[in-house]
């Protein structure tokens, strides 16, 4: 067994010889002393003080100075010329086809609506039992505001859907099927586009959350063939609580694709202000009202350093994380009866690792008080969200520890 002296002295080591160890001082926070370890960077990431600055920049200037001018001098195109950067850095879409504006529930509902209507005579939707709730929930309210069947995927919770699980339960009477590109729960990645593949093979739409995925796996949705896609922007994209989503929606869509929610925004020649509703060309159908564009600043910074690091090294550093934690998980938390509940092999594995055991509720919040912070989800599990321009390799050691320590009392 490796001691856990030993294992502090690897990960001292490790952030020696990390390449991107520097960025870590660029977020808020990253020098506090009372934060021991931040390893849930996949509910929520940590401020780049450039955005500190962005925002304070954004009110006493651009807002206090511009004031509606603003309007005319970017905050109208924001949604979209950002949708293209967001597309360019992360999602590997060409321009014209992402928006940013909404929560994700509010676009997951826009976009799963607009992918029924394209499929008359269809009546059914394929989702998965582990898909996170918020999914679960809204396609169940569609199905029944349709009178539509849901088919569910038995998917385990330690891993997820795989192309055979979709597969059995795909027909021609699949309209839409709704997939987590990464697991919220277990971290499982799935091969998207082979799933792609299988749903367009049966006539079906298929729509992506990339909540979980956004900002630390590499994502290519154009060509994957992708109809349709989501996410937001508050995880590894470091937007800030409560950050808009965004939408990406196939170009080839555009022309026949009408969301539900109409409203003056997605209306061509909107400030016509004209009776009846008409939908905008392109991705900007897809907006509905006023778009907020102070929660549209904190993610660009993150996305300049994306673009300045590469996503291959992000995930690069991302998968030696999650490996030192599984090593770690593997030699202080097994021997006490903690399960990993996530796949080992990082080839199927995102941003974040799940271990269970009946204690960890109780012990989440003694971690949080010692300044140890994971969180999490139901029944028994702790995951460990490491963001890898933000998590250094101490921070994983310290936490692990901490863990094993609460376990131990």
């Amino acid at each position: 067994m490796i001691t856990s002296t030993s294992f502090e002295a690897r990960a001292g080591a490790l952030d020696a010889v990390d390449t991107l160890r520097g960025y870590r001082d660029l977020f808020v926070g990253s020098d506090d002393p009372t934060i021991r370890a931040y390893l849930d960077g996949n509910s929520l990431g940590r401020p780049t003080k450039a955005s500190a600055e962005r925002i304070s920049t954004f009110v006493t200037q651009t807002w206090g100075g511009r004031l509606i001018r603003g309007w005319d001098e970017g905050w109208y195109e924001l949604p979209v010329t950002l949708g293209n950067a967001l597309g360019a850095t992360v999602l590997g879409a060409a321009a014209g086809q992402t928006t940013i504006g909404d929560s994700t529930t509010v676009l997951l509902y826009k976009l799963a609506r607009g992918a029924i209507a394209l499929r008359p005579g269809r009546t059914e939707i394929v989702v998965d039992r582990d898909n996170f709730p918020t999914d679960r929930y809204l396609l169940e309210s569609i199905a029944v505001e349709l009178g539509m069947t849901l088919r569910w995927i038995e998917s385990d919770a330690r891993s997820g859907v795989t192309a055979e699980k979709l597969a059995a339960v795909v027909s021609n009477k699949t309209a839409l099927v709704v997939l987590s590109h990464v697991a919220y729960r277990s971290g499982f990645l799935l091969d998207a586009a082979d799933l792609a593949r299988i749903s367009r093979s049966a006539g079906a739409m298929l729509l992506l959350d990339l909540c979980h995925t956004v900002g630390t796996v590499p994502i290519e949705l154009d060509s994957w063939g992708v109809d349709l896609a989501v996410g937001c922007t508050y995880k590894y994209l470091n937007g800030g609580p409560g950050s808009p989503a965004f939408a990406y929606v196939r170009s080839d869509l555009h022309s026949e694709f009408e969301q539900p929610i109409w409203g003056w925004m997605g209306r061509k020649d909107a400030f016509e202000m004209e009776q009846g509703y008409v939908p905008a060309d392109g991705i900007r159908r897809v907006i509905s009202g006023t778009p907020p564009i102070l929660g549209m600043l904190a993610m660009q910074d993150m996305l300049g350093l994306i673009d300045e690091v590469g996503i291959e090294a992000i995930r690069a550093k991302s998968i030696a994380l999650t490996e030192f934690a599984l090593e770690l998980v593997r030699d202080l938390l097994v021997p006490l009866g903690v399960e990993i509940a996530s796949p080992e092999d990082s080839r199927w594995r995102g941003g974040h690792i799940t271990i269970d055991h009946s204690d960890f509720k109780a012990i989440t919040a003694q971690l949080w008080e010692q300044g140890v912070i994971p969180d999490f989800r139901t029944p028994n599990g702790i995951r460990l969200g490491l963001s890898p321009l933000s998590t250094s390799f101490a921070e994983v050691y310290v936490g692990v520890l901490a863990i094993r320590d609460a376990l131990a009392e």
